[in-house]
């Protein structure tokens, strides 16, 4: 039991991962389980989003306010996503792509102009990074996606008629739920509640772990929205494919950011790790629902990533004289 619990315990992101498709699995295989599944369906959709500000509230219980500031990497990290994103679109506009060849690109844009994930100031903590910084990109570049997605949309979708700013008032409100919210509340608890901050402090890695729950869910989801995609396996794949390449890039280009300015874990962990489930949104609300699938696979892949970071940090620990733990 001890070793499986230091298993769980080390090797959280994959067992998530595993734990999603699986229970999804059983349920796509056995019939019986169709009408309990339809009632969990709706549960989930519920209590993803109040579990996704928990684990925020948890992750902001630690953040010390008067560390938030803009850094230099944080500029840069949102030049590179901007050039992505302006160069994605060139192509779709350039060439004038349709079918298959745009939904493909437009899967490849939402994974571009989403935000960094809330969960990255998690895993970046982990990592032994910075969380204030990260905390800070994390809200910069909320807001660099709310003006992007107005600007850009319309421009290869003829079909999108919201205006600028009823768009961006509307991504505006989804992060202030998402974002704004948690961290008031931990603010409040922070500096009035000093009994209830002292627990939440003292359960370690209490925010990482229920990020890995969330991430059962998420996956399972993933996985449901995948099988029922409404094209071949052969596309599918192709997207798999695509959002695989894309996060390695995003990735690699944020570390080699970071390492000019001593924030390499930071600046790969904003670039490279996206709010998927913010990316897939809108993707169903702008733009063709099965570009969706697209940030659907990339939240397997930086979940990998992830996992692999997280593995050698580990690595690097337990032989610190041949392996020095950088910061």
């Amino acid at each position: 039991m001890k070793s499986l619990l230091n298993f769980l315990k080390n090797w959280t992101l994959p067992a998530a991962i595993a734990t999603g498709i699986v229970v999804y699995s059983i349920f796509f295989w056995v019939p019986a389980l169709d009408a309990v599944g339809e009632r969990l369906e709706g549960v989930f959709d519920t209590i993803l989003p109040l579990f996704m500000g928990m684990i925020l509230f948890t992750t902001f219980c630690r953040v010390d306010f008067h560390r938030m500031r803009l850094h230099r990497w944080h500029v840069w990290v949102t030049v590179a996503q901007v050039l992505l994103v302006a160069i994605t679109a060139a192509v779709i506009l350039g060439y004038r792509l349709t079918g298959r060849a745009l939904i493909g690109m437009e899967g490849v844009l939402t994974c571009i102009i989403g935000p960094g994930a809330a969960a990255a100031a998690v895993v970046t903590s982990k990592l032994g990074g910075n969380l204030e910084s990260m905390t800070t990109y994390t809200f910069l570049s909320n807001f660099v996606t709310a003006l992007l997605v107005p600007l850009i949309f319309p421009l290869i979708d003829p079909d999108v008629t919201m205006t600028f700013w009823k768009s961006f008032l509307l991504i505006l409100y989804k992060v202030c739920l998402v974002l704004v919210l948690p961290m008031v509340a931990a603010y409040v608890v922070k500096h009035w509640m000093h009994r209830l901050h002292r627990l939440i402090l003292g359960i370690e890695d209490l925010s990482f772990y229920m990020w890995g729950i969330s991430l059962s869910i998420v996956t399972g989801v993933t996985v449901k929205n995948i099988v029922h995609a409404d094209t071949t396996w052969s596309f599918l794949l192709t997207l798999a494919v695509l959002a695989a390449v894309l996060c390695m890039m995003q990735f690699a280009v944020g570390r080699y950011i970071g390492h000019f300015f001593d924030a390499t874990i930071e600046s790969g962990q904003g670039l490279g790790q996206k709010n998927t489930a913010f990316a897939i949104w809108i993707a169903y609300t702008y733009l063709n629902p099965l570009s969706s699938v697209g940030p659907g696979c990339y939240i397997l892949w930086q979940n990998a990533v992830n996992s692999l970071e997280l593995w050698h940090r580990r690595k690097k620990a337990a032989n610190p004289v041949n392996n020095p733990v950088k910061s």
